[in-house]
């Protein structure tokens, strides 16, 4: 039996790859210790169960999200379905992740008696959770579950993949948003003093940026896309034969 033929890696997108990781799991580590030195920490049932948001945010919604982005240009000789159950299974944890942030949020506010939705960040992020999760849904139906068909698919991945860059990019904003907001809620006019908390956010900020900045320039790059593998025509091609009774020699 041959043994499969695999597509050469490019020479940077390792190092890219790489450098996004290293950004993803600082951003995640310095929301944890931003959390930690000057908000008190986390626990559910206290005061500090507002601050399992952020955290849960930068975990799923930032870092996992991306990761989700990245498997197709991370794993370009493994099986395509192999790479759409991994790719499917990170969105799926993100999404609980951002869930368990969202439901931390709105029971603190309404243990406190806080309004609810009332921010730019607040819509923001009600919609970005929103896009994510019919992003999710649809793209189970289209590329996971077995009922859809070849010329379906085929018509939606570009779209697919736009919805899923640009809720990314939503997403990053989105938490830089709220973390300017948290910022101004506690150190009010100290904000512009320099105060250590700020500049640590600050920081924070700019990895939020330069993460995502990463993630979308390894999305963009055309050179950088997973090569379609011959068993993988094959398969697509025995498919559409199956579901709309083309014939391959009618192409």
């Amino acid at each position: 039996m041959e043994g499969r033929a695999t597509a050469s890696t490019p020479a940077a997108l390792p190092y890219y790859v790489a450098f996004s990781q290293l950004l993803g799991l600082t951003l995640v580590a310095m929301t944890g210790a931003w959390l930690g030195l000057y908000r008190g920490g986390i626990a559910w049932e206290s005061n500090l169960q507002f601050n399992v948001h952020p955290l849960c945010m930068a975990i799923g919604l930032i870092f996992l999200q991306g990761d989700a982005l990245l498997v197709y240009r991370v794993f370009r000789n493994e099986a395509k379905r192999t790479t759409k159950v991994l790719h499917g299974l990170l969105h799926v944890f993100a999404l609980i992740i951002a869930l368990v942030g969202l439901v931390a949020v709105f029971d603190y506010h309404r243990k406190k008696g806080y309004a609810d939705l009332y921010s730019l960040h607040s819509w923001c992020g009600i919609l970005v959770f929103v896009l994510y999760f019919v992003q999710w849904l649809v793209g189970f139906s289209f590329f996971l579950f077995p009922g859809a068909s070849f010329s379906l698919r085929s018509r939606y991945r570009a779209s697919h993949v736009f919805f899923g860059a640009t809720i990314f990019l939503l997403s990053v904003g989105t938490a830089l948003l709220g973390l300017k907001e948290a910022l101004l809620f506690k150190l009010g006019a100290k904000y512009s003093l320099f105060e250590p908390e700020g500049v640590l956010a600050n920081v924070l900020g700019l990895l939020l940026a330069c993460f995502g900045g990463v993630v979308l320039y390894i999305l963009t790059r055309p050179d950088w896309k997973r090569p379609s593998q011959a068993e993988e025509q094959a398969l697509s091609m025995d498919f559409k034969t199956l579901t709309e009774g083309d014939s391959p020699s009618s192409q």
